[in-house]
């Protein structure tokens, strides 16, 4: 996040090394850097080999004049990506490096786009919204049995992939919603530029009425996201506020599909008890379950990323 030049920040440069840095994180100090970027950059690695505190490696700043040039040697034009992520600016500034080479990488997103090969098409993140680079649970969502002329709600709907693969699967109508007012923009402009009808609306989990479909990949991970862009990745309670309410928002002989990977059981931040207790708690029981390994490099090889197919109970009465 962007911040005033801080008054108390370290003036430093190529000289100033990794360990020397992190005693001046741990004593409250961020470090203003002054030097080379590409050192900048060196930097931040060797520190993140020292330490997996994010709040400490976000105390390593990057000056911003006031047109969000990067007054330092060596520095990528950043104009056009930062005034994506943050508007304009009229007074300089100073963002963790950590963060601005996020930004850097959402606006190359942006630009390029990311291949959907159930689509056909490209999705074009913006930056704070989850981009589908991991796609096994798009294959799921292609795949998984649909009733014919069904309606569909897609809630957390990010770029707007899976609204797009509803759609694609003949979907009535589709509506999607999501509280980040840039995935709306976003899942907006994708939409459109696929030429799917789908409504868009910032809403906090839910539309208004009912659906035969309602589909959620909420954040995979439990846990307080420390960034716009890790948004996607943590979150304390999205997964357990969807299952309550999911049961008034179900047609009688509706489905939920929940898309999660099984990484939080693996680092011990969830258990599979734990979930399927969420499931009959908020009165809905699991009719089957899709499984698939992830294909991409960063995955663990013992993850397993899951669409379960959730229906009222049949001990409840339809609301």
């Amino acid at each position: 996040m962007l911040s005033e030049l801080p008054a108390r920040a370290v003036r430093a440069d190529d000289a100033l090394r990794a360990d020397t840095a992190l005693r001046h994180f741990r004593r409250g100090r961020p470090v203003l850097w002054q030097g080379d970027f590409h050192g900048a950059r060196q930097l931040l690695h060797a520190i993140g080999r020292r330490t997996r505190d994010v709040p400490l490696l976000k105390m390593l700043l990057i000056p911003l004049d006031a047109d969000y040039t990067v007054p330092l040697r060596r520095a990528p034009d950043v104009r056009a990506a930062c005034t994506e992520a943050f508007g304009t600016s009229t007074e300089p500034k100073a963002i963790p490096l950590r963060e601005l080479l996020g930004v850097i990488g959402a606006h190359e997103w942006r630009i390029k786009g990311v291949d959907v090969p159930v689509l056909g098409a490209k999705i074009h993140p913006h930056y704070g919204v989850f981009a589908p680079i991991r796609q096994e649970y798009l294959d799921l969502v292609a795949e998984a049995p649909v009733p014919e002329g069904f309606t569909a709600f897609d809630i957390g709907t990010g770029t707007g992939v899976l609204a797009a693969i509803l759609a694609r699967r003949g979907a009535r109508t589709v509506i999607a919603t999501d509280v980040n007012p840039r995935a709306c923009v976003c899942a907006h402009e994708n939409l459109s530029r696929l030429g799917y009808r789908v409504e868009v609306q910032e809403r906090d989990l839910f539309p208004a009425g009912q659906a035969d479909l309602v589909v959620c990949n909420p954040p995979w991970v439990p846990g307080r996201a420390h960034s716009e862009l890790e948004l996607g990745i943590f979150d304390s309670d999205m997964l357990d506020r969807f299952l309550d309410q999911l049961p008034q928002h179900l047609t009688p002989a509706g489905e939920g599909w929940l898309i999660l990977s099984d990484l939080a059981e693996h680092l011990g931040l969830r258990t599979r008890e734990s979930l399927l207790e969420s499931i009959g708690r908020a009165g809905l029981e699991v009719v089957d379950r899709l499984d698939t390994r992830p294909r991409h490099r960063r995955a663990r090889e013992d993850e397993t990323t899951s669409l379960w197919r959730l229906q009222m109970a049949r001990s409840r009465p339809a609301q």
